[in-house]
């Protein structure tokens, strides 16, 4: 079954999502943004799909509105958008509760979280990408469902209180791990040393912890309780307090967890 969307909002996932609603056959008939010449930039992308910057929706023929905006922005939107009758209001938050939009102008309302890191500069297909779905209403369910399904995206049906707790998980796993790989980079570039060097180093550990699990992936000196090294590390690092506390915390807690 084929939707007519508006997308409110013109970050990373109402880049990349409406998009592929589009590519998946929904119509996304309206972007907002509240600076006008970014919705108009985000819509340019699509067919027929209108820019505004007002939240008064009442003419509009779309029946799904979708909140692809800060977690900050999203209360005041859901209270301040007008909407026809019959509509439904999803946000696409990892944390924020399905009550954030109760008191909406929407009949429906429910989640459709996708679990991914987005970029507007790096194309995602999204039939890798999990959604994590809520509603309180089964026919609201039901279309997240089918939304998911023309996607060719797998979903689950997740509470609020177990979506937050897979979002901490998410940024230990994603975005934690990138900053490491910021602060090795500085590291390298510090001694004119080429990042790519360790590369299939990363590639190889990412791999390998995915297959054999995490625990069993895990090596370097904090688990071999190699304290020489640790102490030599520390000794390298000790110029720059906060990376020394960094490295001395992570491997102390390696150390605990084995």
């Amino acid at each position: 079954m084929k939707y007519k969307l508006a997308i409110i909002g013109t970050g990373n996932v109402a880049y990349h999502l409406s998009a592929a609603l589009e590519s998946a056959g929904h119509v996304v008939t309206e972007v907002y943004g509240r600076n006008l010449a970014a919705a108009g930039q985000l819509a340019s992308r699509l067919y027929g799909t209108e820019a505004c910057d007002s939240l008064d929706f009442t003419e509009s023929a779309a029946r799904i509105y979708i909140l692809a905006v800060s977690d900050a922005a999203i209360p005041d939107i859901a209270e301040a958008i007008l909407l026809p009758e019959r509509s439904t209001l999803l946000h696409t938050s990892g944390t924020l509760p399905l009550d954030i939009l109760a008191y909406s102008s929407a009949d429906y309302t429910g989640i459709l979280y996708p679990l991914q890191s987005l970029s507007k500069g790096r194309e995602i297909g999204f039939e890798e990408v999990p959604f994590l779905l809520e509603s309180e209403e089964p026919e609201t369910l039901k279309m997240l469902k089918n939304i998911c399904k023309s996607l060719s995206s797998p979903s689950y049906l997740v509470s609020s209180a177990k979506r937050r707790s897979i979002h901490i998980a998410a940024v230990f796993a994603s975005n934690f791990t990138n900053h490491m790989l910021l602060l090795a980079e500085s590291l390298m570039r510090q001694q004119g040393l080429d990042f790519n060097m360790l590369k299939p180093l990363v590639v190889e550990q990412i791999n390998k912890s995915l297959q054999m699990g995490a625990r069993a992936a895990q090596t370097g000196p904090a688990v071999r309780g190699d304290f020489d090294t640790l102490e030599n590390h520390l000794h390298y690092l000790s110029s720059d307090e906060k990376l020394a506390e960094i490295y001395q915390v992570i491997s102390q807690n390696i150390i605990d967890s084995h």
